[in-house]
């Protein structure tokens, strides 16, 4: 009953997540575009500027991006704030019931607890933010190229230190999450205060401090830049041939550096200067490079059908090691329902999905989750060899 509900929360969780998530990214994108494609005024008028004409939806706008040194303030005044703050308290919960909840099984790597895990868990969210603030404050916000490159050496780092405690897959999540609280920390910390200083200002007939929209839009312009890097790390934890790899960490920032150089160009594109479609070539042969390191090494594939083992031995590996959970009855505490909706309960089923069956737990290894049913190397061997030989059930 436990776990039935914990599945009910994850989702309820997670379909929060996508929406508010998509609510959040959508706002972001708008105002990089609204920004990007201002323009001078044909006709100069005071207190404005810079325009934009668009159409959309049958109708034409006409939007004016105001001085903040103006006199009055419009009404009634939109702030974009919550979507930030509920993505961010909806990904929270999703760490808690997925990964902290049921660490021994999400959560944990090699040779850690399950308690230390958590607390590496947290540290690096907490970690994460303290060191990416204190950066902000340091004279390298006014030097972009070389505040990227450090926080890209950062970056990568938590990468690899994360990937040889936690969990791979775990690990994956914990990345896209820091970058997200960053995100979230920007618009709580400083995009909003900010804001709210100038419109203080305006409301008391005094001039706004120029400072803080310029802090402002330093913190933007990171966001701007993570925006499509946290959405494809986030994504990317749902293939176990990247954070199965050897080189996982690397695949991990190897992707995201290709989110950056996409929304680059986005940037450019917006701003009416020369955007290369270099830059969609190089992004693209940086996701297809990685594709091709990620391919899984096919372990087995030398056995021959003479070599293979009985499929009365591969059931019982099966039946011990895979059916716990996937089952239309499991039986293993964390599974109240088969992920993914995979069953091997019949030997139809098992055959069926042979081929897949070899890759996520021979090739990859990212099967069973965190082994938590402790299949051994030998097991892993034999079913590699049987697939091989043709998935026969004789």
């Amino acid at each position: 009953m436990e776990t039935y509900l914990l599945d009910w929360l994850h989702l309820l969780l997670r379909w929060t997540h996508i929406v508010v998530g998509a609510a959040w990214i959508g706002a972001s994108f708008y105002f990089v575009h609204l920004n990007n494609s201002l323009r001078p005024l044909k006709e100069p008028k005071d207190g404005v500027t810079g325009e934009m004409f668009a159409i959309h939806g049958g109708g034409y706008y006409h939007m004016h991006k105001l001085d903040p040194r103006m006199e009055k303030l419009p009404e009634p005044l939109h702030w974009f704030k919550w979507e930030a703050y509920t993505t961010w308290l909806t990904g929270i919960g999703l760490l808690i019931v997925v990964y902290y909840l049921q660490a021994s099984a999400f959560l944990v790597g090699d040779d850690i607890s399950a308690g230390a895990a958590v607390g590496v868990g947290v540290g690096s969210l907490v970690v994460g933010w303290l060191v990416y603030d204190g950066l902000c404050r340091t004279p390298l916000l006014t030097m972009p190229r070389l505040f990227g490159l450090i926080g890209l050496i950062l970056m990568t780092g938590s990468a690899y230190l994360l990937c040889q405690l936690l969990n791979p897959r775990a690990a994956y999540i914990h990345v896209g999450a820091m970058i997200g609280t960053m995100m979230a920390g920007n618009v709580f910390f400083t995009i909003i205060p900010r804001q709210r200083a100038m419109v203080e200002a305006t409301l008391a007939g005094k001039e706004a401090d120029p400072q803080d929209g310029k802090l402002g839009a330093y913190r933007s312009l990171h966001n701007n830049y993570l925006t499509l890097p946290v959405l494809l790390v986030m994504v990317s934890n749902h293939f176990g041939a990247l954070y199965g790899h050897a080189w996982n960490w690397a695949l991990l920032i190897a992707v995201a550096v290709c989110g950056a150089i996409l929304k680059h160009w986005f940037n450019l594109h917006g701003q009416g200067k020369p955007a290369p479609i270099w830059i969609w070539f190089v992004a693209g042969l940086g996701i297809v490079g990685v594709a091709v390191v990620a391919m899984p090494e096919q372990a087995g594939s030398e056995a021959s059908a003479d070599g293979a083992p009985p499929y009365a031995e591969v059931r019982e590996i099966v039946t011990e090691r895979c059916l716990p959970c996937h089952s239309q009855w499991p039986t293993h505490p964390v599974a109240a329902a088969a992920p993914a909706g995979v069953y091997f309960d019949t030997p139809d089923e098992l055959v069926k999905l042979a081929d897949k069956v070899k890759t996520v737990v021979v090739d990859t290894q990212t099967m069973p989750l965190g082994n938590l049913t402790e299949m051994t190397d030998q097991e892993r061997a034999a079913l590699g060899a049987w697939v091989a030989a043709g998935a026969k059930l004789d």
